[in-house]
């Protein structure tokens, strides 16, 4: 029996025990095609871990492929040990946070923060205008809680972009992601930007110790709380993972002296993935947004399941439906023109709508565009929305499921943070439902996927203490075990 013979949808509520939506055929043959092009098997899921495994082994040489495979040279997490303050600077795709955490030992901590908006005209704008709103943040904090200004104060920098580091106070942009597109930055050192912002705003008494990727604090602070934690995801603007791996794992670092089972956490950067476009399976909607992005043919993994395209995703979906006189019939639809109309926060408030007729979703499109629609469109539009989140959380679960297979795992806890991940409806259950699916119940079932402990801010704390106790490599330590 196909799906246009016998679609429906089954209760979501008490109150709608039993019932059941139908759609006119005319509905339930678009929506066939759209299960057809946003489903993906588990043989499918399988094939994008297979090659997601040997993308990531290719990292780990010379070799050039799509996932670079950063090494971190944070070498150690934390023992328990680690105690005092430290900043925290958290620049993400949505907010600057700026923390200061008291880091007490034996997995504890106090942390104060305050979080600053990202102004939107800032991500096409300056390198400087950049970097001296974000020394301006850092300074407002400091001298709000540190009025006296005579405490020297050590940040920890979480730089959630593509970068390769030569150590772990170096930090080179490899290229933009989330949106933003500053010329001067790529191929640049991001240190010393963030430094001369410091002076030139007078913030004399912070001194910048360490950078690190979001991923890279997700599993620091993970590991903080829960040990035993081997990698550390994100699944939220961006996505993005690293793990803990062998030194002698890693080739393109064996010019280097170091013991052969010396930890090193490895930030993949696999937004990149499928840059071939060998297996990943893009809709007309994905290469539209690929089109119309300001890095065609870059992070296309990325593209298929993070929160900063899931929304356009869903635009481009409905418009589609409208210019072919499915929905919104005779409606002005100029509001779902607007490339930055929709973000993930509209599928998932759809996705959790409770009532049997989806009366908020009705209210929700009123409301934001001024779009009426009959309760079978809203059926079809939440079973979109389900369609997008889903794919989403499955292509996600290939990478995770990629490190457990590169590193021969028998389990994997991962610390994972994002707001896909903490927010958007059943993604956790689907994202491990897909673990069970490649890896087999066995293995996939000891997957497990533990929320982070504000990692981005904590781990950098956290990574900044290590620095700041001699266990992160340093350019000057790196000099030293270089081999002749």
């Amino acid at each position: 029996m196909s799906l246009r013979d016998a679609y429906h949808w089954p209760s979501r509520t008490p109150s709608r025990k039993g019932s059941a939506i139908k759609l006119n055929k005319t509905l339930r043959d678009h929506l066939d095609d759209l299960e057809y092009k946003f489903t993906v098997s588990t043989d499918l899921l399988k094939r994008v871990t297979e090659r997601f495994v040997s993308e990531l082994k290719k990292g780990l040489t010379t070799e050039p492929g799509d996932i670079p495979m950063v090494p971190t040279w944070v070498t150690s997490c934390p023992d328990g040990s680690e105690t005092g303050s430290y900043l925290a600077l958290d620049m993400g795709g949505t907010n600057l946070r700026i923390c200061e955490v008291d880091v007490q030992g034996n997995g504890k901590f106090d942390i104060m923060q305050n979080k600053y908006r990202m102004p939107q005209a800032l991500k096409t704008g300056t390198r400087d205008e950049l970097f001296d709103y974000i020394a301006t943040c850092v300074k407002k904090f400091v001298d709000e809680n540190h009025p006296e200004g005579d405490k020297q104060l050590e940040i920890g920098f979480t730089f959630s972009y593509p970068c390769k580091q030569p150590s772990i106070d170096e930090a080179i942009l490899i290229a933009w992601t989330k949106g933003f597109d500053i010329a001067g930055v790529e191929g640049e050192s991001i240190v010393p930007m963030f430094n001369d912002a410091l002076k030139r705003v007078g913030c004399n008494n912070v001194t910048l110790n360490a950078v690190l990727n979001d991923t890279t604090g997700t599993l620091v602070a993970s590991n903080y709380t829960k040990p035993g934690t081997e990698a550390g995801v994100i699944f939220g603007t961006g996505c993005n993972a690293c793990y803990i791996e062998r030194f002698d794992e890693i080739p393109k670092l064996h010019g280097y002296n170091f013991p052969a089972d010396m930890p090193m956490i490895i930030n993949c950067e696999w937004c990149d993935f499928d840059n071939q476009h060998v297996v990943l399976p893009r809709t007309k909607y994905d290469l539209a947004i690929d089109a119309d992005h300001p890095r065609p043919g870059l992070q296309t993994y990325e593209k298929m399941i993070a929160g900063c395209y899931m929304g356009d995703i869903l635009r481009r979906i409905l418009l589609d439906l409208h210019e072919q006189g499915i929905l919104f019939a005779g409606q002005n639809v100029t509001k779902l023109r607007d490339p930055l109309a929709m973000d993930t926060s509209v599928l998932s408030m759809i996705e959790v709508d409770p009532f049997e007729n989806l009366d908020e979703t009705q209210q929700l499109l009123e409301n934001t565009y001024g779009l009426t629609t009959t309760e079978e469109e809203r059926h079809l539009i939440r079973r979109v929305c389900e369609l997008i989140g889903t794919r989403a959380a499955r292509l996600s679960a290939c990478g995770v499921c990629a490190i457990v297979l590169k590193t021969k795992k028998q389990s994997l806890m991962v610390g994972t943070d994002g707001s896909v991940y903490n927010k958007y409806p059943h993604f956790k259950e689907r994202l491990e439902a897909a673990f069970r699916e490649i890896l087999g119940e066995e293995i996939g079932s000891k997957v497990i996927t533990t929320p982070a402990e504000d990692g981005s801010g904590v781990g950098a704390a956290l990574v900044s203490a290590l620095q700041a106790k001699g266990k992160a490599l340093t350019k000057d330590i790196l000099r030293s075990r270089v081999k002749n």
